[in-house]
């Protein structure tokens, strides 16, 4: 399980979200390398003491500093592009789940299964049990399946939200009177908190989301025993 309070990302859950922590390694590096670059220069124009304020023409420079980011803009923009098509791509989910925000609560409908849906309110910090996380856990959770596509219907009926689970590389407005989409693949069995990244009113940073994934037999089970309750 991923901390939610930890330095940096969460760690990776999902394909997705190992796809976005290389690419955020790899735009690092680059910038890294044009600021070190930057530095080395800066540093040798003032220790130096070889100077010339006259103007001169210097063509071969010239045509370096206009390709070179050209290049690198091209090296950071291709694996975004990749990324931003594989979120978009939703291939045959195993189950769709309906989520609408509210102040400051969310519904979750299984849209593909009868009778299941029900809202998830923050746990109040009276009401924890020990170990767990304040103003993070909920007493309903949104439930799905390990290794298995899951595709979420985010809309709001109130205001702007924003459904986010870092941990599973999802994040996508809830909009009133608009369906958005996307998907998500978890790659092992946990417990994975996100929270509203929208400021949405008053209680904003009091409608966390909370997403436990199962093997597909204990998610089973969990559907059957929901449904009789």
């Amino acid at each position: 399980m991923a901390h939610p309070l930890q330095f940096g990302f969460q760690d990776a859950a999902s394909p997705i979200m190992e796809e976005l922590l290389h690419f955020h390694d790899h735009t690092l590096m680059a910038a890294f390398m044009i600021s070190s670059l930057v530095l080395y220069i800066i540093t040798t124009l003032i220790t130096t003491k070889l100077s010339n304020t006259n103007t001169i023409d210097a063509q071969a420079i010239e045509m370096v500093w206009t390709i070179m980011p050209a290049v690198i803009l091209i090296i950071i923009a291709l694996p975004s592009l990749r990324i931003l098509y594989l979120m978009d791509e939703v291939s045959t989910p195993f189950i769709t789940v309906k989520t609408v925000g509210h102040q400051w609560y969310w519904t979750y409908e299984y849209s593909d299964m009868e009778n299941l849906n029900f809202d998830s309110y923050m746990t109040p910090t009276a009401d924890l049990a020990p170990g767990s996380f304040r103003l993070l856990e909920v007493d309903n959770r949104m439930v799905a399946p390990m290794g298995l596509t899951a595709r979420a219907l985010v809309t709001a009926e109130d205001v702007l939200h924003s459904w986010a689970i870092p941990s599973l590389g999802v994040k996508i407005d809830a909009i009133p009177g608009r369906l958005n989409q996307t998907s998500f693949l978890a790659a092992r069995p946990g417990v994975y908190y996100g929270q509203c990244s929208e400021i949405c009113g008053a209680n904003h940073s009091f409608m966390p989301i909370v997403a436990e994934i199962l093997p597909l037999p204990n998610f089973l089970t969990w559907f059957a025993n929901a449904q009789n309750t």
